[in-house]
């Protein structure tokens, strides 16, 4: 079931009126809806996969109390790495089986070795990279005692399951959502308000920014050898707007649906195209994956700590697996190693932490040289996106090579005027709200403009959208 189909818009009000209407005595009562309308929400993807989820939940479950009631710390990390290598080993086969297979066949035959490797045709778990990733972070955190093991299975079902975050986070810790989870909620209008606000922001950016650019983005990088150089520039742009529009989308509209029932997931996205730095930037994008990588592999290997070789390394390694994690292809790879060389000068130089406030702090208008830190961070993060974007390496050097010719000065043919007029309205509202919640929080004392304000929301995105036409990115991660 996606986010942007007319099925979601009678499953979510359903889902309400059951929790708020018929089961708000009872948080447990509550928590075995949420379960039900979680696995029910996953298997309309595919029901075959359910048992994959239920099986990673009862794995990781079992494994925490294992781990907790372990009478040696050798025998809880025994459990701990059974649970590791189990949940790998799924996300390996199903995500990654392929690929190594392929690239081994490749090597062999660079060798002269003459192989012909079977290969599967394996549809990949919508979702697993995240779930598992939950997962992961409960087992180490229990063996940690940053938390106790969870001894309810409904309440740590929810935590791995819970539909808003369940295909596409964002990737939660059991020490913030299971204790939310575990008391009485308590429905609250005014942030029941602001939440439905949240999702129409989400739904603006995904089905009018991100559907409406990824036609152009499509033409364009399937026919990058025949365009001009400025429709290369285009696309690649267009991309870094798609990719936003979709992602931060889907995490807004998580964040609401989240809200609806009481319960606040973590903060996903914070406005990053108005970083003035990549470290910046991979603050404010991805949120729960970056802090994720930093806590669980980034932290344990030295983190900046160490001499110039070791962070130079770990750099290096927290963004080729950041880039692996986001899909078998070497162009991810590649994009994670031009993240890390965009990134190594700054930690080297000990700049990475600089620019902690937003952009133009207290004021309306950034000044020349935030312009100029927000221009070159956006250029060198769309450079990196055409990695991203691409199908292979090859044709992300061949889009590249294509830009740099005299065709760059004319105007390119797939500018849609009014696109570029919604995509300057979307961070307009972005800009005035970045130090909120999201891009449409307005000001709670002017319901008249508030009001105002959704209907032409809403109404762009009944005139732009094509419901259901289009799936999240990052549903294939």
């Amino acid at each position: 079931m996606l986010f942007n189909s007319f099925a979601y818009l009678f499953f979510l009000p359903l889902v309400f009126i059951l929790y708020w209407g018929i089961f708000n005595k009872n948080y447990r009562f509550q928590n075995m809806l949420l379960l039900a309308a979680s696995f029910y929400f996953y298997s309309c993807w595919d029901y075959r996969f359910l048992f994959l989820l239920v099986f990673s939940i009862g794995l990781d479950y079992f494994s925490g109390i294992q781990i907790e009631s372990s009478k040696t710390k050798r025998a809880a990390g025994i459990w701990l790495t059974i649970s590791i290598a189990i949940n790998l080993g799924f996300l390996g086969f199903f995500k990654y089986y392929n690929f190594f297979i392929d690239n081994f066949a490749v090597l062999l035959n660079t060798l002269g070795i003459g192989v012909n490797i079977w290969t599967l045709k394996i549809i990949l778990p919508v979702g697993i990279s995240f779930y598992t990733f939950h997962g992961l972070s409960y087992v180490i955190d229990v063996y940690k005692k940053r938390i106790p093991a969870e001894r309810n299975f409904v309440d740590y079902a929810v935590f791995v399951s819970y539909f808003p975050l369940l295909v596409a986070g964002p990737i939660e810790r059991a020490t913030h959502l299971l204790p939310q989870i575990q008391r009485k909620r308590s429905f609250n209008y005014e942030k029941a308000k602001d939440a439905v606000a949240q999702i129409l922001w989400g739904f603006f950016k995904k089905m009018v920014i991100a559907d409406n650019c990824a036609p152009i983005v499509n033409e364009i990088f399937s026919n990058s050898q025949s365009e001009t150089a400025s429709n290369l520039v285009l696309g690649a742009v267009l991309f870094a707007f798609q990719i936003y529009g979709d992602f931060s989308g889907y995490s807004d509209i998580a964040l609401g649906t989240s809200r609806l029932f009481g319960i606040e997931l973590l903060k996903n996205f914070s406005y990053p195209y108005f970083s003035r730095d990549i470290a910046e930037f991979w603050r404010r994008w991805h949120i729960s994956l970056s802090s994720w990588f930093r806590d669980y592999l980034y932290i344990p290997l030295g983190g900046s700590k160490g001499g110039l070789w070791m962070k130079i390394r770990n750099t290096f390694i927290i963004f080729l697996v950041s880039g692996f994690w986001h899909g078998a292809n070497w162009t991810f790879i590649v994009w994670g190693g031009l993240n890390a060389l965009f990134f190594l000068p700054l930690l080297l130089s000990r700049k990475n932490r600089v620019h902690l406030e937003v952009a133009a702090a207290g004021r309306l208008f950034p000044s020349f040289r935030e312009i100029w830190g927000i221009s070159m961070t956006f250029l060198l993060t769309c450079f990196a996106w055409i990695f991203f974007r691409a199908e292979s390496v090859s044709s992300a050097i061949q889009y590249i090579k294509g830009i740099f010719n005299e065709s760059l000065l004319v105007f390119p043919s797939e500018f849609r005027p009014v696109l570029a007029g919604l995509i300057m309205v979307m961070f307009s509202f972005e800009w005035i709200n970045r130090t909120r919640d999201h891009g449409l929080k307005l000001h709670e004392r002017k319901p008249m403009v508030q009001a105002a304000v959704y209907i032409v929301v809403a109404y762009l995105i009944l005139n732009f959208a094509n419901f259901g036409s289009n799936e999240f990115i990052y549903f294939q991660f």
